[in-house]
């Protein structure tokens, strides 16, 4: 058996319309009345969170001042992950056509996210992903989970769906995040990282991952390449 194990948001959703909608709201929300600010742009403000730069520099690169990019980077914090404001994430074009085809080609199809179980819900019930990943092949939190850090919870989490999983000949990991990368090399998985997510090259780079795509379908193309013998 082939097993793909998948991150949601990065590989399969774009999560950037949500993350600058909240950024135009928070600054909205914090700005005084008749203040000037520097609203980033959509390029500017992304390359901004792909390289992690805080959320307190951004707004002070917007015109806050430091009281209030404290006051914005709590607010941001506290928002960008509410349920109504899923809603402005989208499907990445080419992944509905990519899951499609690894369903044909045989893989056995996981995902493994740390939103939150009526977060993917949401999400599953809005794009019809369920034909892609049946509930004992859905890996999330609790609705009820207190996060610390991805980096600790996403290893536990891949620790719990190898320990539940049926055995299979061949598995990888495909994620935007050091979190998903950890997680497969915690677990001795080999990895692709993506650039379709929150994080650019130069983070990614930092974590070693096996290979760096454009995105889940340039990853499926690296993998197939790999294993020839699925397309025979």
């Amino acid at each position: 058996m082939l097993r793909l194990i998948t991150d949601f948001d990065g590989p399969i959703m774009d999560v950037s319309p949500r993350y600058y909608y909240v950024y135009q709201y928070c600054l909205e929300q914090i700005q005084h009345p008749n203040q000037k600010i520097n609203q980033l742009s959509k390029a500017e403000f992304w390359e901004l969170k792909r390289s992690r730069v805080p959320e307190r520099n951004i707004g002070l690169l917007s015109g806050l001042d430091e009281t209030q990019a404290d006051d914005f980077a709590r607010l941001r914090k506290n928002t960008v992950h509410n349920l109504p404001y899923l809603a402005y994430d989208t499907v990445i074009p080419s992944a509905i056509a990519v899951l499609e085809e690894l369903q044909n080609l045989g893989f056995d199809l996981v995902v493994m996210t740390m939103r939150k179980q009526k977060e993917l819900d949401a999400a599953f019930d809005k794009y019809d992903l369920a034909r892609f990943f049946p509930p004992e092949r859905r890996y999330c939190l609790p609705n009820d989970h207190v996060k610390t850090a991805d980096v600790k919870d996403k290893p536990l989490l891949m620790a719990r769906a190898l320990k539940e999983l049926p055995t299979a000949t061949d598995v990888w990991m495909v994620g935007d995040t050091e979190a998903d990368i950890v997680a497969a090399k915690t677990h001795n998985i080999k990895v692709i990282g993506v650039l379709s997510g929150i994080r650019d090259r130069n983070q990614l780079e930092r974590y070693e991952p096996d290979f760096i795509t454009d995105n889940l379908q340039q990853a499926v193309v690296k993998i197939t390449s790999l294993i020839p013998y699925i397309r025979s």
